[in-house]
This record gives structure tokens, sequence and C-alpha cells, in this order.
């Protein structure tokens, strides 16, 4: 039949032989795509602007709304008038 000598797995068939290297490269090759994907959104958190400030004050968020349309003129005044008042 089949010469085994020099098999690094004696004994074992050559089918499951083959069913191991089968699972060893997948978890290789799942591993480095794990790798790569956890490095970029590694990358993409560093390339966030150091300078602009992670807590946003409400004038901030207010002005963001108006400047996407999502509050009227005179609503945006009348808020920020609230807020500064405070």
């Amino acid at each position: 039949m089949h010469d085994y000598q020099g098999f690094p797995f004696e004994g074992m068939s050559y089918e499951l032989y083959w069913v191991f290297m089968i699972l060893f490269w997948g978890f290789v090759i799942v591993g480095v795509v794990v790798l790569i994907r956890w490095l970029i959104v590694f990358a993409a958190g560093q390339n966030r602007d150091a300078s602009s400030p992670s807590h946003k004050t409400p004038a901030d968020i207010l002005r963001e709304r108006y400047a996407r349309s999502e509050i009227e003129r005179e609503e945006f005044i009348q808020r920020l008038e609230d807020l500064n008042e405070r």
C-alpha cells in the first residue's frame, strides 16, 4: 500500500492527515485575515484628528444640527440663546 516511513504522523491514516492539514491552513489564513482587519481598524483610530475634542458641547451639537438643516434658523437662534443663559 503506502510507504509511511518518514511520515510525521505514523499510524494516522493519510486521509486524516489531510483533514488536519486543511484545518491548520484554514486557521492560519483566518488568523492572518483577522490580524489585517485589526491593524486596519487600529490604524484608522490613530488617524483621527487629535485636535478635535472628544466631548462635544451642546452648542456644538446644535450647530451641527443647524448645518444639516435639521432645525430652522429661528429655532437655532432661540436654542443658542437658551444655552447661553445657563
